[in-house]
């Protein structure tokens, strides 16, 4: 049976699932623990280190795991994802790069995801979501500056705390391409959230993060993509040759949202216009900060902080003693 850590402060984050029949027990030399979640990419397991601490470990999908071009992107992508030391990020501290599965292992935030907060609550206000993308900014500078483009920056892939946001699921996506081209029915990245020119297929820069960085607020502010739903097909097409549909966002963001969504990743704000251009909105205020308020309280609730210092994690009964990792 899964249990709370007992010295765990309360909060609701997403609710990890018993370990399946076929899930391994041990990856690394870390003890898995149980399911966090599963993607086109592989499964995400939380697991524990010897002392203790929780991690989220990602072991990859087999089809990838048996393309040595795949493994061999892996391993320079997970050397750069390393030197990511980002405050809204979700900091690599561990990764098996030439083991027979593949894994990468992050810190484990518990808090829900963007997706996760807008279907339980609907749409967040302007200020919320104003400090959302200027701490995403951040995390993709951090990103960006580390030679990374995420390249599947999507409301999913956005953690919640109570000082602010985490991004996750970087390092990875590049070392997939290879694959994703020959493999049925694989694609790298999410076509709602997609800029025009991964659409296409043409190489990818920063500019591209800042495109589904517009996006996702787009989303968090308004409820859906600014693409529409529906299709892959229709939505590439739409991001692609049509103008995103802003009618269910406040006025107050149509600018900061519609400069990220241009066609052309020339005309796409840099990470550091766009962090100042929301320090510089009205409805933030001398105060750009993760401070009291800043989340909606039903939301605070839900990752269990009270301001900027607290957040509490999910954090379910450790295991017992693994062997300590390359044992």
């Amino acid at each position: 049976m899964l249990e709370r850590h007992p010295d765990a402060p309360s909060g609701t984050g997403p609710l990890p699932e018993a370990l399946a029949a076929d899930d391994p027990r041990h990856i690394g030399g870390y003890r898995l623990h149980a399911r966090l979640g599963s993607g086109g990419m592989g499964v995400v397991y939380l697991a524990y280190t010897p002392g203790g601490r929780p991690i989220a470990l990602k072991a990859v999908r087999r089809e990838f795991a048996a393309d040595p071009e795949f493994r061999e992107r892996f391993a320079r992508e997970v050397a750069s994802a390393r030197r990511i030391h980002g405050l809204f990020t979700a900091q690599v501290v561990d990764s098996g790069v030439d083991d027979h599965t593949p894994w990468l292992a992050t810190t484990y935030v518990a808090g829900p995801s963007l997706q996760e907060v807008v279907r339980r609550h609907g749409p967040l206000p302007v200020r919320t979501v104003l400090l959302l993308v200027a701490g995403i900014a951040e995390a993709l500078q951090v990103i960006h500056g580390a030679g990374v483009v995420h390249r599947d920056l999507k409301p999913a892939n956005v953690l919640i705390a109570g000082d602010g946001p985490r991004v996750i699921d970087f390092g990875i996506a590049r070392a997939a391409d290879a694959v994703a081209l020959t493999g049925a029915g694989l694609r790298i990245g999410t076509a709602a959230f997609m800029a025009p020119e991964q659409a296409l297929g043409l190489p990818v820069t920063p500019a591209t993060d800042v495109f589904a960085l517009g996006a996702l607020a787009a989303y968090v502010a308004g409820g859906s993509p600014p693409f529409g739903e529906g299709p892959e097909s229709g939505a590439l097409y739409r991001v692609v040759h049509e103008h995103p549909d802003l009618t269910r966002i406040p006025r107050d963001l149509h600018d900061l949202v519609a400069w990220c969504l241009a066609k052309r990743p020339e005309d796409r704000p840099g990470t550091a216009a766009l962090i100042a251009a929301v320090h510089a909105h009205p409805s933030v205020g001398p105060r750009p900060e993760f401070t009291d308020g800043w989340l909606p309280r039903p939301v605070l609730d839900e990752v269990g902080g009270s301001g900027a210092v607290r957040h509490a994690p999910t954090v379910l009964a450790p295991p017992a003693p693994a062997p300590a990792p390359g044992a």
